[in-house]
């Protein structure tokens, strides 16, 4: 079985994680903090693997502005923003009903940056999807008062504000960084992260990170499987496929996530959850289908 066939599934297993990490990340530090040092190990990790491996470094100025451009974009931006917000009470469950705004945004603007068109059918895809979303997490509003809305007005902004990092991050990555070795680009991706988050967690909120092992098992786990696992399968992705096609799987992101908190953070998963599940893999499975050639 080639990586090619794998490689969507095994980046939703790791993917989705990503949102029951800040749960645990949250009890020992800050989110700027903890990013920057994820990202910094990332880059280190990356370069190491790179020299390990002799990769070709890029030696183009330009293609090291682009690297750090769109890690900016899809890791300071997009990762920022939503570890922010769920460190600041948003509910994963909630942080995945926005994350499933990406491929709208994506199929939205595709056409004008990277001359990429969705059909009927594709498009039909990934509004089912969407309404799949809805149905899975419907739960998740109920018995919701106003006052808790409100206290999380500004953490929901900045979580939907940050899906236009990623967005633009992927068309960004798609346009610009076509060439090269993957691993050498993930080191300017990163460093282009760290340049986002470092400042902020130099100049924003009060410092807070106790050093604790459950603190760095999170952050080893962010690192080696989400940051190098995960990503690399998303940039994998790309790179072999369409824009649209590899957005369209962050709508399994909600229902796996949903999951993977009943196992280990022990939220409910009810029928809406099952149903919706459903709704969503048809969903993605129409968004991924390819257009017939005339």
């Amino acid at each position: 079985m080639s990586l090619e066939r794998i490689a969507p599934a095994l980046f939703v297993l790791l993917w989705s994680s990503g949102w029951i990490a800040p749960v645990y990340g949250s009890w020992h530090s800050t989110a700027e903090l903890f990013l920057t040092v994820r990202f910094g190990l990332a880059a280190l990790a990356f370069a190491a693997l790179s020299l390990a491996m002799g990769a070709a470094w890029p030696k183009n100025p330009r293609a090291i502005f682009h690297g750090l451009v769109s890690g900016a974009l899809m890791h300071g931006c997009y990762l920022g923003g939503v570890w922010w917000a769920i460190f600041h009470g948003v509910p994963a469950s909630v942080s995945g009903v926005i994350a499933a705004l990406q491929p709208l945004m994506t199929a939205a603007l595709a056409p004008w940056l990277v001359k990429e068109r969705l059909s009927p059918i594709q498009l039909a895809g990934l509004i089912l999807g969407f309404a799949g979303i809805l149905i899975a997490l419907a739960p998740s509003f109920q018995n919701v008062e106003p006052g808790m809305l409100a206290g999380r007005a500004i953490p929901i902004a900045i979580n939907i504000t940050a899906m236009l990092g990623v967005v633009f991050g992927t068309l960004y990555q798609k346009r610009f960084v076509t060439g090269g070795d993957m691993r050498t680009t993930a080191v300017w991706q990163y460093l282009g992260a760290v340049m986002i988050v470092g400042p902020l967690a130099l100049f924003g909120e009060e410092t807070r990170f106790d050093g604790s092992l459950e603190l760095w098992l999170v952050i080893a786990w962010s690192v080696i499987v989400l940051s190098m696992g995960g990503v690399g399968l998303l940039l994998y992705m790309i790179r072999r496929g369409q824009v649209s096609r590899a957005a369209s799987l962050i709508y399994l992101m909600p229902p796996a996530v949903a999951i993977e908190s009943f196992i280990f953070l022990g939220e409910p998963l009810g029928p809406y959850m099952i149903i919706g599940t459903v709704v969503v893999v048809f969903g993605v499975w129409l968004a991924g289908r390819k257009p017939a050639v005339a």
